[in-house]
């Protein structure tokens, strides 16, 4: 047994469990205010009598009534299946706003509908009148964890892109009927794999949703698991135990907090940051191992990580940025989820392979080899035979022509500090789109960056905002978000709120008042 293959059976159930919850920020319509003239649309058919609509493309299974309750007003709650196991929901409020909303998945998706995230998500929809629709992608993780599912071709292009489309065709249907008319506008709100499951939507399919929410997405998912296993070779060569991310966040953050001409606890673009660990480091003397200190190898290893990954002697992916070393609270607990790295980089038992082994594992050499050790990857030759799942997987195309010319808008957030995926890809995606797309692409497409903030939240940052309203007041009110204001909130109090500007722009302090209030700050170029 190899050490990569002994790290496998480690599995980080902490990890597992916050990551699949990362489907979206955690607080949509905060913000949001309907029109006083808009009139609420009741049902034109009956709830149990949509089992009815069942046909050969899917299969309305259930269809009941739930009574209000202090979370959610009353609504019909439909749960069906899309052949051949894509398994959705909708809840259908008595009371409509003429809105769909559907929420992403986290994660390697398979959900329960019954999941507490995924009951709040729906619930917060509700609220405000909105048809509220999800998915479990076309698998149970509860039955095939992690990527098992992916050697069932079917279940990885329905993970990959088709069950989000058919989710939604199918709920607006379904709505058509329950209503007597079409939806007004379809929204699409999602983080992470949600994220990607986002731009998928607007590249694929530019007509499913008129604006789509898209956080920290994984959008460049085989490059993502490629420079996991980059990470995962330097620190199995040189492991960096927990008790020493104090130590390194300190460091980094003393050189780096001040580059944008403010102490606030915040690195507000880590790319200007100059952090080298061999210049920068306290060394373990006589290299004796110590909490305090690092060793050469553990220098090595850092000056790796923070390093582009190479192959064939180019760079393929962005290093990471310095950032997210730091304690910081968790933005939907409020708990203190110590270092940023734990355990998205690292765990007490070693490097965190859950991810990249299930990828390489599963999904992008199945046919070759089902027991795949990571330890055989070739940096130089491998990423070439990637090609296949790139194309069924990632979500990089930058043109989105279509999408655009059909009016849709695309609000991005990821935060600076994120420890799980890599923020710069979110940047580098973003100038490639402007590219493609010319100087109008800001009229359809805006990317917000969270100094500070973790994986969808938490973090240092002001990592508490909605995104969504912005995004509905674009579409429906020709108003482009110029800031979102985020805020800061520990323990249910708020302690900072700063806006959050459309890149390139920065948040600039005024020069006077407190820096923890939003209104000292002004969106500029930097």
């Amino acid at each position: 047994m190899t050490l990569f293959q002994s790290i496998r059976i480690v599995v980080v159930l902490g990890l597992l469990t916050a990551l699949n919850a990362r489907a979206q920020n955690p607080v949509p319509f905060n913000d949001w205010n309907p029109p006083s003239s808009e009139v609420a649309l009741k049902p034109k058919f009956a709830c149990a009598s949509l089992r009815s609509l069942t046909a050969y493309e899917f299969s309305v299974i259930t269809s009941s009534t739930t009574a209000a309750t202090a979370d959610a007003p009353e609504y019909c709650r439909v749960s069906g299946q899309i052949l051949p196991e894509i398994r959705f929901e909708l809840a259908l409020p008595i009371s409509w706003n003429h809105r769909l909303y559907m929420f992403g998945n986290g994660g390697f998706a398979g959900e329960s509908f019954e999941s507490p995230s995924r009951i709040k998500s729906r619930n917060l929809a509700l609220q405000q009148g909105f048809v509220v629709a999800d998915t479990d992608t076309g698998h149970d993780r509860a039955s095939e964890p992690g990527a098992s599912f992916a050697t069932n071709r079917q279940k990885l292009i329905d993970f990959a892109f088709r069950s989000v489309h058919t989710t939604v065709e199918t709920a607006k249907e379904l709505i058509h009927v329950y209503y007597g008319q079409t939806q007004s506008h379809a929204y699409f709100d999602g983080c992470s794999t949600g994220g990607r499951q986002g731009l998928i939507s607007a590249q694929r399919f530019p007509g499913d949703f008129d604006a789509i929410v898209v956080g920290a997405p994984i959008l460049d998912f085989a490059g993502t698991n490629i420079a996991s296993l980059w990470i995962i070779r330097a620190l199995t060569e040189a492991p960096i135990p927990s008790t020493k991310l104090k130590t390194l966040a300190e460091r980094i953050y003393a050189g780096c907090d001040e580059k944008d001409g403010l102490k606030d606890g915040l690195i507000d673009d880590p790319r200007k940051c100059d952090f080298t660990p061999s210049r920068d480091l306290p060394k373990c003397p006589t290299d004796s191992d110590r909490n305090d200190c690092f060793t050469a190898k553990q220098v090595t290893a850092l000056e790796k990580i923070y390093a582009d990954v190479p192959s064939q002697g180019k760079s393929i992916f962005p290093g990471r940025p310095v950032g997210s070393e730091i304690d910081g609270p968790d933005a939907f607990t409020g708990a203190s989820l110590g270092s940023g790295w734990v355990p998205s980089l690292i765990s007490d038992k070693g490097p965190n392979v859950y991810f990249a082994d299930n990828f390489f594992r599963y999904m992008a050499f199945p046919e070759q080899d089902p027991k795949y050790d990571l330890a055989r990857f070739d940096f130089d030759k491998d990423p070439a035979r990637l090609t296949w799942i790139r194309q069924v997987m990632d979500a990089t195309d930058p043109d989105l022509s279509q999408f655009q010319s059909r009016g849709g808008k695309i609000v991005m957030y990821h935060g600076w500090a994120d420890p799980g995926l890599n923020p710069r890809m979110s940047v580098s995606y973003y100038a490639k789109v402007a590219e493609r797309m010319g100087p109008t692409a800001s009229n359809f497409f805006r990317l917000f960056m969270v100094p500070g903030m973790f994986h969808c939240g938490g973090g240092v940052g002001v990592s508490s905002f909605d995104a969504m309203t912005p995004l509905i007041t674009w579409v429906e009110k020709g108003v482009a978000p110029d800031h979102i204001i985020g805020g800061r909130v520990v323990d249910g109090k708020t302690l900072r709120t700063r806006p959050l500007c459309p890149y390139p722009q920065v948040a600039k302090y005024k020069g006077s008042g407190s820096i923890d209030d939003a209104g000292t700050f002004i969106c500029r170029q930097p």
